[in-house]
Protein backbone atom coordinates (compact mmCIF):
# COMPACT_ATOMS: atom_id res chain seq x y z
CA UNK A 1 0.00 0.00 0.00
CA UNK A 2 1.46 3.33 -1.05
CA UNK A 3 1.93 6.38 1.13
CA UNK A 4 -0.86 8.25 -0.68
CA UNK A 5 -3.28 5.37 -0.03
CA UNK A 6 -2.41 5.34 3.67
CA UNK A 7 -2.97 9.10 3.93
CA UNK A 8 -6.31 8.83 2.08
CA UNK A 9 -7.38 5.94 4.33
CA UNK A 10 -6.34 7.90 7.43
CA UNK A 11 -8.24 11.01 6.25
CA UNK A 12 -11.28 8.88 5.42
CA UNK A 13 -11.16 7.31 8.89
CA UNK A 14 -10.86 10.74 10.49
CA UNK A 15 -13.86 12.03 8.51
CA UNK A 16 -15.91 8.99 9.57
CA UNK A 17 -14.87 9.51 13.21
CA UNK A 18 -15.85 13.21 13.07
CA UNK A 19 -19.22 12.33 11.51
CA UNK A 20 -19.86 9.68 14.19
CA UNK A 21 -19.03 12.17 16.97
CA UNK A 22 -21.24 14.85 15.38
CA UNK A 23 -24.05 12.34 14.95
CA UNK A 24 -23.85 11.22 18.57
CA UNK A 25 -23.73 14.84 19.74
CA UNK A 26 -26.79 15.64 17.62
CA UNK A 27 -28.72 12.62 18.91
CA UNK A 28 -27.75 13.43 22.51
CA UNK A 29 -28.80 17.05 22.11
CA UNK A 30 -32.10 16.08 20.51
CA UNK A 31 -32.89 13.55 23.24
CA UNK A 32 -32.01 16.05 25.95
CA UNK A 33 -34.20 18.75 24.38
CA UNK A 34 -37.04 16.29 23.92
CA UNK A 35 -36.85 15.22 27.57
CA UNK A 36 -36.83 18.83 28.82
CA UNK A 37 -39.65 19.72 26.43
CA UNK A 38 -41.75 16.87 27.86
CA UNK A 39 -41.05 18.19 31.37
CA UNK A 40 -42.34 21.63 30.30
CA UNK A 41 -45.48 20.06 28.79
CA UNK A 42 -46.10 17.98 31.93
CA UNK A 43 -45.73 21.06 34.12
CA UNK A 44 -48.06 22.98 31.81
CA UNK A 45 -50.63 20.24 32.45
CA UNK A 46 -50.30 20.93 36.18
CA UNK A 47 -50.77 24.67 35.59
CA UNK A 48 -53.94 24.03 33.60
CA UNK A 49 -55.20 21.58 36.27
CA UNK A 50 -55.07 24.17 39.04
CA UNK A 51 -56.58 26.88 36.85
CA UNK A 52 -59.33 24.44 35.87
CA UNK A 53 -59.98 23.72 39.55
CA UNK A 54 -60.49 27.43 40.14
CA UNK A 55 -62.83 27.69 37.14
CA UNK A 56 -64.81 24.70 38.45
CA UNK A 57 -65.31 26.42 41.81
CA UNK A 58 -66.79 29.54 40.18
CA UNK A 59 -70.35 28.27 39.44
CA UNK A 60 -70.81 26.98 43.01
CA UNK A 61 -69.42 30.20 44.45
CA UNK A 62 -71.67 32.34 42.24
CA UNK A 63 -74.77 30.28 43.10
CA UNK A 64 -73.99 30.47 46.82
CA UNK A 65 -73.55 34.23 46.72
CA UNK A 66 -76.53 34.83 44.40
CA UNK A 67 -78.98 33.69 47.05
CA UNK A 68 -77.92 36.45 49.43
CA UNK A 69 -76.93 39.11 46.92
CA UNK A 70 -79.39 38.68 44.10
CA UNK A 71 -79.21 42.31 42.97
CA UNK A 72 -75.42 42.30 42.33
CA UNK A 73 -76.01 41.26 38.71
CA UNK A 74 -73.09 43.19 37.19
CA UNK A 75 -70.63 41.37 39.41
CA UNK A 76 -72.08 37.95 38.56
CA UNK A 77 -72.03 38.74 34.85
CA UNK A 78 -68.38 39.87 35.08
CA UNK A 79 -67.41 36.59 36.75
CA UNK A 80 -69.36 34.50 34.22
CA UNK A 81 -67.86 36.37 31.25
CA UNK A 82 -64.33 36.11 32.66
CA UNK A 83 -64.79 32.37 33.16
CA UNK A 84 -65.97 32.01 29.56
CA UNK A 85 -62.87 33.86 28.29
CA UNK A 86 -60.67 31.48 30.26
CA UNK A 87 -62.33 28.56 28.48
CA UNK A 88 -61.62 30.14 25.09
CA UNK A 89 -57.84 30.50 25.62
CA UNK A 90 -57.08 27.15 27.26
CA UNK A 91 -54.55 25.58 24.93
CA UNK A 92 -54.21 21.98 26.12
CA UNK A 93 -50.50 22.25 25.42
CA UNK A 94 -47.91 24.77 26.52
CA UNK A 95 -48.16 28.01 24.55
CA UNK A 96 -45.56 28.11 21.80
CA UNK A 97 -44.71 31.80 22.18
CA UNK A 98 -44.80 34.70 24.63
CA UNK A 99 -47.89 36.25 23.01
CA UNK A 100 -49.95 33.06 23.47
CA UNK A 101 -48.86 32.75 27.09
CA UNK A 102 -49.68 36.44 27.64
CA UNK A 103 -53.23 35.89 26.28
CA UNK A 104 -53.68 32.89 28.58
CA UNK A 105 -52.34 34.83 31.56
CA UNK A 106 -54.50 37.88 30.77
CA UNK A 107 -57.67 35.76 30.67
CA UNK A 108 -56.75 34.09 33.97
CA UNK A 109 -55.99 37.44 35.60
CA UNK A 110 -59.38 38.69 34.35
CA UNK A 111 -61.09 35.81 36.15
CA UNK A 112 -59.00 36.40 39.27
CA UNK A 113 -59.95 40.08 39.25
CA UNK A 114 -63.66 39.28 38.78
CA UNK A 115 -63.52 36.81 41.67
CA UNK A 116 -61.86 39.45 43.86
CA UNK A 117 -64.72 41.86 43.09
CA UNK A 118 -67.22 39.12 43.95
CA UNK A 119 -65.53 38.55 47.31
CA UNK A 120 -65.62 42.31 48.00
CA UNK A 121 -69.39 42.22 47.38
CA UNK A 122 -69.69 39.41 49.93
CA UNK A 123 -68.20 41.68 52.60
CA UNK A 124 -71.57 43.51 52.64
CA UNK A 125 -73.37 40.30 53.66
CA UNK A 126 -72.14 39.02 57.04
CA UNK A 127 -74.86 36.33 57.11
CA UNK A 128 -73.53 34.88 53.86
CA UNK A 129 -69.93 34.96 55.12
CA UNK A 130 -71.06 32.99 58.16
CA UNK A 131 -72.54 30.07 56.15
CA UNK A 132 -70.52 26.86 56.11
CA UNK A 133 -70.96 26.41 52.36
CA UNK A 134 -69.49 29.82 51.57
CA UNK A 135 -66.62 29.36 54.04
CA UNK A 136 -65.78 25.98 52.47
CA UNK A 137 -65.80 27.44 48.96
CA UNK A 138 -63.70 30.39 50.03
CA UNK A 139 -61.14 28.08 51.67
CA UNK A 140 -60.99 25.94 48.51
CA UNK A 141 -60.53 29.04 46.38
CA UNK A 142 -57.71 30.35 48.59
CA UNK A 143 -56.00 26.95 48.51
CA UNK A 144 -56.33 26.86 44.73
CA UNK A 145 -54.80 30.34 44.37
CA UNK A 146 -51.81 29.15 46.40
CA UNK A 147 -51.46 26.08 44.18
CA UNK A 148 -51.65 28.26 41.08
CA UNK A 149 -48.68 30.31 42.33
CA UNK A 150 -46.67 27.14 43.04
CA UNK A 151 -47.43 25.50 39.68
CA UNK A 152 -46.62 28.69 37.77
CA UNK A 153 -43.27 28.87 39.58
CA UNK A 154 -42.57 25.22 38.70
CA UNK A 155 -43.53 25.87 35.07
CA UNK A 156 -41.07 28.77 34.94
CA UNK A 157 -38.36 26.50 36.38
CA UNK A 158 -39.04 23.82 33.75
CA UNK A 159 -39.03 26.48 31.01
CA UNK A 160 -35.76 27.89 32.32
CA UNK A 161 -34.12 24.42 32.31
CA UNK A 162 -35.29 23.92 28.72
CA UNK A 163 -34.16 27.37 27.56
CA UNK A 164 -30.76 27.02 29.23
CA UNK A 165 -30.12 23.71 27.48
CA UNK A 166 -31.58 24.90 24.18
CA UNK A 167 -29.35 27.97 24.07
CA UNK A 168 -26.12 26.22 25.06
CA UNK A 169 -23.54 24.98 22.56
CA UNK A 170 -23.80 22.62 20.65
CA UNK A 171 -27.52 22.12 21.36
CA UNK A 172 -28.23 25.57 19.93
CA UNK A 173 -27.07 24.37 16.51
CA UNK A 174 -29.18 21.20 16.69
CA UNK A 175 -32.24 23.19 17.81
CA UNK A 176 -31.70 25.58 14.88
CA UNK A 177 -31.98 22.69 12.42
CA UNK A 178 -35.23 21.53 14.02
CA UNK A 179 -37.09 24.79 13.38
CA UNK A 180 -40.09 25.60 15.58
CA UNK A 181 -40.20 22.22 17.31
CA UNK A 182 -37.84 23.39 20.04
CA UNK A 183 -38.41 27.14 20.30
CA UNK A 184 -37.55 29.03 23.49
CA UNK A 185 -40.26 28.68 26.14
CA UNK A 186 -42.06 31.76 27.47
CA UNK A 187 -42.31 32.51 31.20
CA UNK A 188 -45.20 33.57 33.37
CA UNK A 189 -44.72 37.20 34.35
CA UNK A 190 -45.82 39.03 37.48
CA UNK A 191 -49.18 40.75 37.20
CA UNK A 192 -48.97 44.39 36.13
CA UNK A 193 -48.48 46.61 39.18
CA UNK A 194 -47.24 43.72 41.35
CA UNK A 195 -43.92 45.51 41.86
CA UNK A 196 -45.70 48.29 43.82
CA UNK A 197 -46.84 47.42 47.32
CA UNK A 198 -50.44 48.43 48.05
CA UNK A 199 -50.99 51.33 50.41
CA UNK A 200 -52.57 50.24 53.66
CA UNK A 201 -54.51 52.77 55.66
CA UNK A 202 -56.25 52.20 58.99
CA UNK A 203 -58.80 54.92 59.58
Amino acid sequence: MGMASKIALGCGGLVVLVLVVLGLTGVGSYNSLNSLNQAVEAQWGQVENVYQRRADLVPNLVETVKGAAAFEKETFMAVTEARAKVGQVSAGKAPSDAASLARFQQAQEGLGSALSRLLVVVEKYPDLKATQNFRDLQAQLEGTENRIAVERMRFNQAAQAFNTKRNSFPTLIVAGFLGDRFRDKAYFKAQAGAETAPKVSFQ
